[in-house]
């Protein structure tokens, strides 16, 4: 019998069970597809890196003695569509067997599914054998309690034995996030990032050649991130290495002279799967072991991964596709047109967009603290974030990028990924940063011209959304502040806020 198996550009797992044997009968497909270039707009280094990688993976796969078909992305066959590509090759190569793995993005999932009961044939679907969760795992834990993320990160430790003594958690806490909220006052030094540099320029003239629309640097030449196995293992041991032990205390950290502090830069690795969670994670737990890097770093880091990444995986599938239309605040402001350009006076938006813009990269915090902080403030539609987001970052796809953005960040789901929106003044900031220290506004203003935007629009975010949270009991503390506070300060705060709405393209 012969069959066509489906390899996604995001299903990059190079241990994956398939590949153990060669068979002749089996046609492996690869596709770079204008289907996955054009739902949104993408970052010029997204682009490539998913090309590269589809590239090297089907070399690999050639190199064992596999059959492969890798449509690029102006071959003269090549449909550039998900469902026309397969249909014609399934004719082609007279297979009478279609396999694929299970999709991470529900588009994807539900195009393959209705193709496979329309037509008479024959399929079998597989796990893609990388998450250390299933799909449904997480609506099943928890029924109908509430979602939180801290006890199901508890009980993945104790499924997996991670940092565990015996059944209690090692040192005797399940988490060390207060000690890993450090702001970098440059008395501890930072190694270099490690670049990988790859040229890429062949691929980027067929991006172009192609008419594909990007943005943000390409860096073609000279291309950082990895793209293949061996390329993520290094980043890997590097990070393990050098970066892990100061990892927890500054991962919250942010600075005009470090773009990665001690960030892994793995999430594109993990992410195209050519890196699996559970090796990364028993890297991070062996450098505990062995005394090369703290409890509070090696917990912080494994909780991103094991928790709060399998977490958002089990959201995303618990609740799509409804998850998408959430906007609980009714938010429908448009995107400013300077978080394309990082044309901004507000000096931790310019930094943070700018950086974004060169490298399709920025951590956590700067993501939700900054970028996504003052789009909630402002009242962005949700779905233009999720937008931006998903197309500037080298890592963003569906599944973890909707429900980090429109969940955590944009609180358009009304309290299903957090427990409160994720918004602060210009306080926090400055606490975090020394983006305030040359900014054209002042951090410390609340009114005035040189009054920062994150303060009043902070105040006015939680004025006129009043009876959607004045009863979240996290946020108590808010409005028995606002409610103390003089009519003619409340006044003037609101008015700041109005006349910096107006002005938003110019801030």
């Amino acid at each position: 019998m012969k069959k066509v198996r489906l390899i996604l550009g995001d299903q990059l797992n190079y241990r994956h069970s398939w590949y153990k044997a060669v068979d002749d009968n089996t046609t492996y497909l690869i596709m770079e597809m204008k289907q996955e270039t054009g739902y949104v707009l993408h970052h010029a280094q997204k682009l490539i890196a998913f090309f590269a990688a589809m590239y090297n993976f089907a070399t690999w796969l050639r190199r064992k003695g596999h059959r492969v078909i890798h449509f690029k992305i102006n071959d003269p066959e090549n449909r550039q569509s998900l469902i026309e590509n397969i249909t014609y090759v399934m004719n082609v190569c007279g297979a009478t067997l279609f396999e694929y793995q299970l999709p991470d993005e529900y588009r994807l999932d539900q195009q393959l599914i209705q193709w496979c009961k329309h037509n008479a044939i024959d399929y079998k679907v597989y796990d893609t054998e990388h998450f250390l969760s299933r799909r449904e795992q997480l609506a099943e834990f928890f029924g109908k309690r509430q979602p939180l993320m801290e006890t199901f990160y508890r009980d993945m430790r104790r499924r997996y034995g991670i940092l565990m003594a015996g059944d209690q958690p090692e040192e005797g806490r399940w988490n060390f996030d207060t000690d890993n909220r450090a702001a970098w006052k440059e008395q501890e030094p930072v190694p270099p990032a490690l670049q990988q540099h790859h040229d890429y320029r062949t691929i980027w003239q067929e991006i172009e050649k192609a008419g594909i629309e990007s943005f943000g640097q390409n860096k073609a030449d000279n291309f950082p991130w990895p793209t293949g196995r061996r390329q993520s293992l290094i980043i890997l041991d590097y990070f393990i290495q050098k970066l892990l032990p100061a990892f927890g205390k500054y991962q919250d950290a942010m600075h005009t002279q470090q773009r990665y502090f001690f960030h892994s830069r793995l999430s594109f690795a993990m992410n195209t799967k050519m890196l699996s969670p559970l090796e990364v994670i028993q890297k991070a737990e062996q450098a505990y072991r062995t005394g090369n890097a703290p409890v509070a770093a090696v917990e912080g880091f494994i909780r991103q991964i094991l928790g709060w990444r399998e977490y958002m995986r089990g959201l995303y599938w618990a609740h799509m596709p409804a998850f998408s239309q959430k906007n609980f605040f009714s938010h429908a402001n448009p995107l400013p047109g300077w978080y394309w350009t990082g044309q901004t006076r507000m000096n931790c938006l310019h930094h943070c967009i700018t950086q974004s813009l060169e490298d399709a990269y920025a951590h956590h915090i700067q993501r939700l603290m900054i970028t996504g902080n003052f789009a909630l403030l402002a009242g962005i539609d949700p779905a233009a974030v999720d937008a931006w987001y998903l197309g500037i970052y080298i890592d963003a796809i569906e599944w973890v990028e909707i429900t980090n953005t429109r969940g955590m960040s944009q609180y358009a789901d009304g309290g299903i990924t957090g427990t409160k929106p994720y918004v602060s003044s210009a306080a926090y900031i400055h606490r975090m940063s020394n983006y305030c220290n040359k900014c054209h506004y002042n951090y410390k203003l609340k009114t005035g011209k040189q009054a920062c935007p994150f303060n009043s629009l902070y105040w006015d975010f939680f004025d006129r959304h009043r009876s959607l949270l004045e009863k979240n009991p996290r946020i108590g503390m808010v409005y028995r502040t606002w409610d103390k506070m003089q009519p003619a300060a409340k006044a003037a705060l609101l008015q700041q806020a109005a006349t910096y709405q107006e002005q938003i393209e110019e801030l």
